[in-house]
């Protein structure tokens, strides 16, 4: 029985790498990939699933392990640090997406159970793949990066609690017979974990903390007990899960726990999605072809919407709130999760586990393109995005067009240094990033300055880089750069143009679209020191000035750092 189950695992692990390796080629994420393996070992095509239950059981690990790594990512002073733009973003998304959602699927003839099931597993977008796909942009530093990823926790949270509400109703009973008892006992269960964390676990992971083996098994134990508590309690064990990890969260092993669990959680999560794609039922696509396509397009272009015109309202440019809005154009493990949990407890058919899936290929297959091609794709839609915007007052555009000899996009460590030597020579100074703490401090010190993003053409255009006598670019992002200097040159050939670059490639690239310099930080520093063993040999009386001098620097900093930090408390 063994190796047949054994036999069976491996082949369909060959499908999965097999299947995988093509969605790789095609730059899709891995998940779709399963899923689609899912079907092809399902009873309808090759029929190779068979030990169905045991492999459910590894799927079942796998959804507890992948909600314990997100809890762990989920500390809950990180929504103090996301911003009102993400918080209002983020329940505003969730709330408008389950109203349309729930009368589209009404419309779609749907009972009222499942429409509810189904409005609400729409408004859940993929913080794990939207993640990945920014950080292969290199856009997770962006304004848009840092927004969208804080309206996703707001997604993941709320997703917590609707997964405590879901789990704590048995089956056959409506949502109107949950009885005050569970709610109760939910609140308990909350109140005593939140107890042990605070005055017992901290002691507990400080001492097991010294061994990374050690570690690893109380990490393992603490999620399939307390998922394994909920269980017993009439709540799921995904909630238990989710809720184990974000009481470790607060803890500095978070990061350790959650590498030393990836490969683990990775592998069970395959089984997960592959059992997700075996239960779809043919015989029932074809009359589910139809709602999935006017879902998918709900989700591709009326969440984005959605978005949109939130981030409209609170005065974002309409690149940003663009940017943003298509990270939203996908369903996420979430969704696929609360449905699957809907069938087990019997309030939903598996037809709807099908349509859910259906939906999920095609959105998260769509996103990918959207987001990957955002760049290229923005520029067409530019002017039809205007609507979206707020219109600028007459003073702004005139503060935006004042002859500013000096630009420099990103205040970063370089910036920094670049500001104060810009003060000494006191040329005329404007700065732009995308980080608004940043514009708080230098607003705070009187030094003009503006957030945005570097590579936001209606920005280049609206400060006029005509007469400018200095652009200068401290962001390491080699397109970002080249737009720069290809806008820079085209309105003045005399403009000088430093940027920022970490590879020689790059640099060379940069130099040949018309660069007049490229800073490489790490080579620079190397060259300083150089410099200072040439001229100070082995007198320690001038290393001590300049260690003086050094430490001087770094107390401002320091005291940059303190401003920006209680200003980032205030949000």
């Amino acid at each position: 029985m063994i190796s047949n189950i054994f036999i069976e695992i491996s082949i369909i692990l060959l499908i999965a790498v097999i299947i995988s390796g093509i969605m790789r080629i095609l730059r899709q994420p891995l998940v779709i990939g399963y899923i689609i393996t899912g079907i092809i070992v399902s009873p309808q095509v090759l029929g190779t699933l068979r030990s169905t239950e045991a492999i459910q059981t590894f799927a079942q690990l796998g959804v507890a392990l992948l909600l314990f790594m997100v809890g762990l990512n989920l500390n809950p002073k990180t929504i103090k640090e996301v911003g009102k733009v993400s918080i209002i973003t983020g329940l505003g998304q969730v709330f408008f997406t389950s109203i349309i959602g729930f009368f589209i699927a009404k419309a779609l003839g749907f009972s009222t159970i499942a429409s509810v099931y189904l409005s609400v597993a729409l408004t859940f977008s993929s913080t794990i793949i939207i993640m990945k796909l920014l950080s292969d942009k290199g856009d997770l530093e962006t304004l848009y990066g840092k927004i969208s990823i804080g309206f996703l926790i707001v997604q993941d949270l709320i997703a917590i609690i609707i997964l405590m509400i879901i789990s704590s109703i048995p089956k056959g009973m409506s949502f109107s017979s949950l009885a005050g008892e569970t709610l109760l006992k939910g609140i308990a269960l909350l109140l005593g974990l939140f107890l042990v964390t605070h005055y017992i676990l901290r002691y507990i992971t400080a001492a097991i903390a010294k061994s990374s083996e050690f570690l690893l098994l109380f990490s393992l134990g603490w999620c399939f007990i307390i998922a394994s508590l909920f269980s017993y309690f009439n709540f799921s064990i995904e909630a238990g899960a989710l809720l184990a990890g974000i009481s470790l969260s607060i803890f500095p092993y978070r990061y350790e726990m959650s590498s030393k669990l990836k490969p683990l959680r990775d592998f069970f999560i395959v089984m997960f999605f592959i059992i997700l794609g075996s239960q779809m039922v043919f015989t029932e696509i074809p009359s589910l072809i139809i709602p999935a396509l006017l879902l998918s397009v709900f989700i591709l272009i009326g969440n984005p919407l959605i978005v949109l015109i939130l981030m409209g309202i609170l005065g974002y440019t309409k690149r940003n709130s663009f940017m943003a809005g298509l990270t939203v154009a996908q369903i996420s493990e979430f969704s696929l999760i609360l449905i699957a949990v809907g069938v087990n407890l019997g309030h939903l058919s598996s037809e709807l586990l099908s349509l859910t899936t259906i939906v999920g290929l095609i959105t998260i297959a769509g996103s990918t393109y959207m987001i990957m091609y955002a760049d290229k794709v923005y520029p067409y839609l530019s002017k039809y995005l205007s609507i979206f915007e707020k219109k600028k007052s007459q003073e702004e555009k005139s503060r935006l067009e004042t002859q500013h000899s000096i630009v420099i996009f990103g205040y970063n460590r370089v910036g920094f240094d670049i500001l104060e030597a810009i003060k000494k020579i006191k040329r005329k100074v404007l700065v732009i990033d995308n980080n608004p703490d940043i514009i708080a401090q230098l607003t705070g010190r009187k030094i003009e300055c503006r957030y945005g993003d570097a590579d936001d053409l209606e920005l280049l255009e609206e400060i006029n880089l005509r007469n400018k006598k200095m652009i200068i670019s401290t962001i390491p992002n080699v397109e970002t750069n080249l737009l720069i200097i290809k806008r820079a040159k085209k309105s003045s050939t005399k403009t000088l143009v430093i940027v920022v670059a970490h590879h020689i490639d790059e640099t060379l690239k940069l130099y040949e679209a018309g660069a007049n310099y490229v800073l490489m930080p790490h080579l620079v520093g190397g060259h300083y020191m150089a410099k200072l063993i040439t001229e100070y040999d082995v007198d320690s009386k001038k290393y001590f000035k300049e260690k003086e001098e050094h430490i001087k620097q770094l107390r401002r900093r320091k005291e940059m750092d303190k401003i920006q930090s209680e200003f980032h408390s205030k949000i």
